[in-house]
């Protein structure tokens, strides 16, 4: 669908159509965070090129963009618990709201017809209309602790699953919680996970929900088709007989890679990717590499597996070839690289360093820069594609 970037912006006088140049459709634009400022740059993949900046966002330092069906707003989550609904054809904010005292990041349901945010202060999952940003469900995630006092749990790893559902886990709980929005009145599922998970994904056809874990060496796995049999542990002491080093920053599961049945993860304290056999979920393989992994995120034809890294080695990007498991290049970015995000069929990779305050465009086929963009402490890089992928 074409829409016009002078929209109608409150009035429901429909003008005449607008000439060609002026006529934009969505499928080529994205979000970058610039976490330092507060803004948001409205780019455009196709030609490389900032279309605009949209200010007033709040603290971004840990921000992330889930967007509608049509891919005209993104919905931005903001560390300081605000929910910011952008609209990338007028480069302006439709609706805000503060939900919160501190959250983590969001996920749109499967219908496009909810928003829900994960919090840490105070802790739960709130779930708002997507189009009015009016709220619809709040989910404390209560618990009793080590005292058997009531608490209040910090949530992690939200995401959409197929059903109208939503997954998080809780990190003080030890637990994985579903959320069914498709029922009369929403449910929450209740499981017992592995101690202190962080961050989760769901792999890319909604059946399986799986936990990092901070307290241990492992994984916790939620299939979804069956739900009643509960969390299984994966990749148990993946770590064994090795002394695991300071975690500078958590890794992210956000983007992680599937090739030939398998699956790559990072590693939690150990300079190491790991490999998985999607079939039994077994440790295939441990992938050496330059430092603490953050990001372990796949080119759209799984052939390539990008990597990040914590700091003090932040500065550099490796790619892996998912067939032969050997770094193929290593790429210097900038300093501080936060985030990266592949274009929807693959032919490119965008970049962020932060302290360099640019992004930078890769070939993937021959790894090599084709663009640089400036950025305000770069952070995030959300494309519109997210709006038609499960689990971004």
């Amino acid at each position: 669908m074409i829409l016009l970037i002078s929209g109608l912006a409150g009035c429901q006088v429909l003008s005449p159509p607008a000439p060609a140049a002026e006529r934009m459709g969505t499928g080529d634009l994205g979000l970058i965070i610039e976490r330092a400022t507060g803004s948001v740059l409205v780019i455009n993949t196709s030609h490389h090129r900032v279309l605009g900046r949209v200010e007033g966002l709040g603290d971004l330092s840990h921000a992330s963009v889930v967007y509608s069906r049509d891919g005209r707003y993104g919905y931005v989550f903001g560390r300081d618990g605000g929910l910011t609904k952008v609209d990338l054809l007028e480069l302006a904010i439709a609706r805000r709201v503060l939900q919160s005292g501190n959250s983590i990041g969001g996920a749109i349901s499967q219908d496009g017809r909810f928003v829900a945010v994960s919090n840490y202060d105070p802790g739960g999952v709130k779930v708002f209309d997507s189009e009015t940003l009016e709220l619809v469900k709040d989910i404390p995630a209560s618990y009793a602790d080590t005292e058997g006092k009531p608490a209040q749990s910090k949530t992690v790893g939200l995401v959409d699953a197929p059903g109208n559902r939503f997954v998080f886990s809780l990190f003080d709980s030890d637990q994985i919680w579903t959320l069914d929005m498709a029922a009369s009145e929403p449910e929450v599922h209740r499981f017992d996970a592995g101690e202190a998970p962080y961050d989760a994904l769901i792999t890319p056809d909604g059946r399986f929900y799986i936990a990092g874990l901070f307290g241990e060496d492992g994984l916790s796995m939620l299939d979804l088709w069956h739900p009643d049999q509960g969390v299984t542990e994966i990749l148990p002491d993946y770590g064994r007989g090795e002394q695991k080093l300071p975690v500078y920053k958590m890794p992210h599961l956000e983007g992680w890679a599937i090739a030939d049945g398998q699956a790559f993860f990072p590693a939690v304290g150990h300079h190491q990717v790991l490999v998985a056999r999607m079939d039994d979920w077994s440790l295939d393989g441990r992938i050496p590499v330059q430092g603490q992994p953050v990001f372990v995120m796949a080119s759209p034809d799984n052939r390539q597996i990008w990597v990040s890294f914590a700091h003090p080695n932040n500065d550099v990007v490796q790619v892996i070839d998912s067939q032969t498991r050997e770094i193929i290049r290593t790429l210097e970015p900038g300093e501080a690289v936060l985030h990266m995000e592949f274009t929807p069929r693959g032919e490119e990779v965008w970049v962020s360093a932060r302290d360099s305050n640019r992004v930078t465009v890769y070939n993937t086929r021959t790894l090599e820069p084709v663009a640089t963009l400036d950025a305000e402490k770069p952070s995030g890089i959300f494309f519109t594609s997210r709006a038609h992928t499960l689990g971004l």
